[in-house]
């Protein structure tokens, strides 16, 4: 039987300038195929450096079309968009990003090392499928990660594939809807970030905004209502190609123990393009707000309205609410949401007393928590890999929470994580002649060795006594490699006298 080719697919391929088959340099070439023991990259590349390297022949059109350079700086932002999308500039820059954030495989079991395999082979043909509207996504992947307030937060994991492509869609998709985007939202978007929101409502509090009106989205992300959102995303995308394959990446399904349930409503969290929708979706709420000239603050579904009296928050309350459920069909927690003083408030894991940002007791309570997994005594690994994992998680706790301007805490937290190692040290010693032994290299006399290596208190009261702190010195665990959350502080705040 005659293939026919629509028009459509054949000036597509024209003016992206690669057939199907030289579409594929945006893949690395450490699994590259072999014929007669020999690797070769495909006809018309040519091999530089452990890549495929794309030459003049794969950016010129054979039969006279235009360069890639003509498609990715299209004056019409919706002119030829799936071609862009799967142009090699974007798909390299897809594949960067999703191999950078690693992440578990999806329902098919594939892992991110074995997907350049899978993608030699297969490639071309979802590339077809794609251009053709017949690509059919792969169902989500569905875990369940415990929440610091208990309970379980629900996270749907794409397969490689569809993570790919997804990264592929955002990365084109996000620089037509974000310059319209509120500057009152930071969640997602280039240039910004959670800090820029807790900043924002410091500055309004300056202002003399010290009423918070605090609302909560049940469940965000599982009820979003496609028919809603889809005709936002139409606003600006109106290849209709694109708005099909979104609406397949929507409707896919989650696979729970085996089971697949269909998804008629909500946006899997988890997916590279999910933030990207649910910003589209909410910025109706954004210029809501601003039409109403309040101030402000959003980071993806989490947002704070600040006004100046307590009666003034009860009628925003319950106008946004009535906004939410009848303008963009989602229902506000009745429990969580509540007007109250900005210092009883806590947002994005801080909390505000007077204009000073502190970190909220929650976070504070997972620190320690986290911490002390990692300093448990019966978590049986070598040292080295438990500093090692410790100061890895250190440096990302400081870097979002270092912005707390509470300094009474940070000695205590220094003297708590050396308590805790050399209560490591001293269980992992377990005899007493090992205990003497190694307390006496570190420069511990024989009398206070012997004494508590003989002693029967148990590891966290000894890891407090003389002997283990004149041997295992505040410098000798830096020299471990135990990192100072003073030190971390103190650079963040006073980043010119940091030592």
């Amino acid at each position: 039987m005659a293939t026919y080719r629509t028009t459509e697919q054949e000036s597509a391929e024209a003016i992206v300038g690669v057939t199907l088959s030289q579409s594929m340099g945006w893949l690395e070439t450490s699994p590259a195929k072999t014929k007669a023991g020999k690797s070769y990259p495909p006809k018309g590349q040519t091999q530089r450096g452990g890549r495929i390297a794309m030459s003049s022949y794969n950016t010129m059109n054979p039969n006279g079309g235009v360069d890639m350079g003509h498609v990715m700086d299209s004056s019409n932002p919706n002119e030829h968009l799936l071609e862009r999308i799967l142009s090699r500039e974007n798909m390299q820059a897809a594949w960067k990003r999703v191999k950078a954030n690693k992440g578990a495989a999806g329902v098919d079991g594939m892992s991110i090392e074995a997907f350049l395999d899978f993608a030699y082979d297969k490639w071309e043909n979802i590339r077809k499928e794609l251009l053709a509207g017949t690509y059919q996504p792969s169902p989500v992947r569905r875990v369940e990660i415990p929440k610091s307030t208990g309970g379980f937060r629900p996270l749907g994991i794409p397969t490689v594939i569809d993570r790919l492509l997804q990264q592929a869609i955002a990365q084109v998709l996000s620089p037509m809807f974000d310059p319209t985007f509120s500057d009152s939202s930071v969640g997602f978007r280039p240039g910004r970030s959670a800090h820029d929101a807790v900043f924002k409502v410091r500055e309004y509090i300056r202002e003399g905004y010290r009423i918070a009106v605090d609302m909560d989205l049940s469940k965000f992300f599982d009820t979003v209502n496609h028919d809603v959102l889809m005709p936002r995303v139409a606003r600006k995308v109106s290849d209709k190609r694109i708005l099909r394959l979104i609406g397949k990446y929507l409707r896919a399904g989650v696979m729970v123990h085996g089971r697949l349930q269909e998804t008629r409503l909500g946006v899997p969290q988890g997916g590279p393009l999910s933030p990207l929708l649910a910003n589209v979706l909410l910025d109706d709420l954004d210029k809501e707000l601003e039409k109403r000239g309040h101030r402000f603050v959003r980071y993806a579904d989490d947002f704070i309205v600040l006004v100046k009296s307590r009666q003034a928050g009860e009628r925003v309350m319950q106008s946004l609410q009535r906004f939410l459920e009848r303008n963009l069909k989602l229902r506000v927690n009745q429990e969580k949401s509540r007007v109250t003083a900005i210092n009883q408030t806590v947002f994005l894991g801080f909390t505000f007393s007077g204009t000073r940002i502190y970190w909220s007791g929650k976070a504070f309570s997972e620190f320690k928590r986290r911490v002390k997994l990692l300093t448990g005594r019966s978590w049986f690994v070598s040292m080295d890999y438990r500093f090692k994992k410790l100061a890895e998680y250190l440096r990302g706790w400081i870097n979002y929470f270092g912005i707390s301007e509470y300094y009474r805490p940070i000695p205590e937290i220094d003297q708590w994580l050396r308590r805790r190692l050399r209560m490591c040290y001293f269980k992992q010693w377990r005899r007493a002649r090992t205990k003497v032994r190694e307390l006496r290299k570190l420069g511990t006399s024989l009398h206070a060795a012997i004494s508590v290596a003989i002693s029967r208190k148990g590891p966290w009261r000894l890891s407090r006594t003389l002997a283990t702190q004149t041997g295992m010195t505040n410098d000798w665990l830096k020299d471990q490699g135990l990192l100072s959350v003073k030190e971390l502080w103190v650079h963040i705040h006073y980043p010119a006298t940091a030592r």
